[in-house]
């Protein structure tokens, strides 16, 4: 029998665990394998998003049986976006990783593939779930391979901070997997289409919701649920960190998106849509804040990751006008893409910094870095997108925003997107004004060039960030909600 389209989505699946598999078995082999694995595995989500851009949604029953009898693998645009945000950043990541672990002949190289392997199925399986169990199971893998990537390094911090990334995830979990048993008492289904069609309301319902939102916030690192967060990505290595900010805390959003889309929203009166807001608005500015004081580089651009998971979540009180729900929807999944990019950047451009020198200490690295021009640049460019300035991808994601709030009569958050914008620059001048400062007293050790290995991926990424904002013209209409959802849309 002849493959098609469909058939895709499950090898978008079984091809990255295939090859995490054949990494613990191959250990030597494991960069091959893991490039390998990687290519093939992308080249699956390129069909999916042809197949999505061609023929519209696409969904695959498992063994046959479709839903509610059997388990339903699907793929719209939304899908797509996710798709292919975690395939771009693992690709790089991955290239990155080539020359970030070659000083090491120990266990971290022969670790990193499989678990990052590992985590690129679960991504994949939970971008593609129809099924609010499935998704529990795939939030259950992204977990503990993130877990296992962050306590990598073996250094007391990273382990301690993997510890408590693994019992904030446990926490949020056990939430999520209450939450939707409740769903399933009341209405006898898990499938999130079929949910889609009935309200989420009733005695269930109004525990149910909190109980998944809660848990997706926890793990998406809303304030005040972030504790976890600024510690494990900042101690993990840096292609680790690129991974955790970029894709993994955007896997919680991503799902928040989905329930919301199945009647989630139905369950969420005025004031819990405006509270939701104003936790966002509290990460923006808390996160901005702690990312302006941090010692270290790469603990600043973890706080920074705090900081914009807060305008993702303007999301719910600017969608709940129906007038400007298409804008803020466009707005909140440029601002995940170009967020995803800039931030993976500017954690692999850290790497480079610390690999360099030794230290990512903030009060150190003045004239430290003048044999490090790409280093440098693909910060900077991270920083433009990351502040919103014309015409990066950042900057087309809060205008959008801008413009919900300002149609729906929302001031607050125009206020807000701005206070948060002057903020970013200015932890982001901060770190720039350092690079390129001269030092004031004579350097004992002289820097270390960061192979280009390392450099180059950094830049590239932060140039897709910037160029995100170039490519909106002909996003624009890809983006309408019901082009982007298909069935969901209505």
């Amino acid at each position: 029998m002849p493959l098609g389209i469909d058939d895709a989505l499950p090898f978008a699946v079984v091809l990255p665990a295939v090859a995490a598999v054949a990494a613990v078995v191959m250990p030597h082999w494991g960069r091959a394998v893991g490039l390998v694995g990687g290519l093939m595995t992308a080249a699956a989500v390129v069909v999916i998003a042809f197949g999505n851009r061609v023929g519209g949604p696409i969904r695959y029953a498992l063994g046959g049986w479709p839903a509610p009898l059997g388990i339903e693998l699907a793929a719209d645009g939304l899908a797509v976006v996710m798709l292919a945000l975690v395939a771009t950043v693992m690709l790089t990541a991955g290239v990155y990783a080539l020359r970030y672990f070659d000083h090491d002949g120990g266990a971290e190289p022969a670790l990193f593939w499989p678990l990052a392997l590992l985590l690129w199925t679960g991504l994949n399986a939970l971008a593609l779930s129809a099924d609010a169990f499935n998704v529990y199971v795939t939030l259950e893998v992204v977990s503990l391979a993130g877990v296992g990537l962050c306590a990598l390094g073996g250094r007391g911090e990273a382990i301690v901070a993997a510890l408590r990334y693994l019992l904030a995830g446990m926490l949020a979990s056990l939430l999520y997997l209450l939450g939707v048993a409740l769903l399933y008492v009341e209405h006898g289904t898990l499938d999130i289409a079929t949910l889609a069609q009935v309200a989420v309301t009733g005695a269930a319902g109004f525990v149910a919701v909190p109980c998944i939102l809660a848990g997706l916030a926890l793990k998406a690192a809303l304030f005040p649920l972030h504790f976890w967060l600024p510690a494990a990505h900042a101690n993990a290595n840096a292609p680790v960190s690129a991974l955790l900010s970029a894709l993994v805390v955007k896997a919680a959003l991503y799902l928040v998106l989905r329930w919301w889309l199945a009647g989630l929203g139905m369950g969420l009166g005025p004031i819990l849509v405006q509270l939701l807001g104003a936790l966002g608005a509290a990460a923006v500015l808390w996160g901005s804040v702690q990312a302006l004081v941090a010692a270290r580089l790469k603990l600043s651009v973890a706080y920074s990751t705090v900081a914009q998971m807060g305008y993702l979540f303007l999301l719910f009180p600017l969608a709940a006008n129906p007038t400007t729900a298409s804008t803020a929807w466009a707005g909140i999944v440029y601002l995940v893409v170009a967020h995803g990019l800039a931030k993976a950047a500017l954690f692999l451009a850290s790497g480079s910094v610390l690999r360099a020198h030794g230290h990512d200490r903030l009060g150190e690295l003045a004239g430290l870095l003048p044999r490090s021009p790409i280093t440098k640049f693909a910060i900077g460019l991270s920083g433009v997108s990351l502040i919103g300035l014309p015409f990066s991808g950042g900057f087309v994601g809060k205008w959008l925003l801008l413009n919900a709030a300002i149609v729906s009569g929302q001031w607050w958050w125009v206020a807000l997107i701005f206070a948060g914008s002057l903020l970013a620059a200015a932890y982001v001048f901060r770190i720039v004004a350092l690079l390129f400062a001269q030092s004031e007293s004579p350097i004992d050790v002289a820097p270390q060039h960061s192979p280009m290995l390392m450099e180059l991926p950094a830049l590239g990424l932060a140039l897709a960030a910037v160029g995100l904002g170039f490519a909106y013209p002909a996003l624009e209409s890809t983006l309408a909600l019901p082009d982007m959802l298909g069935d969901h849309a209505r």
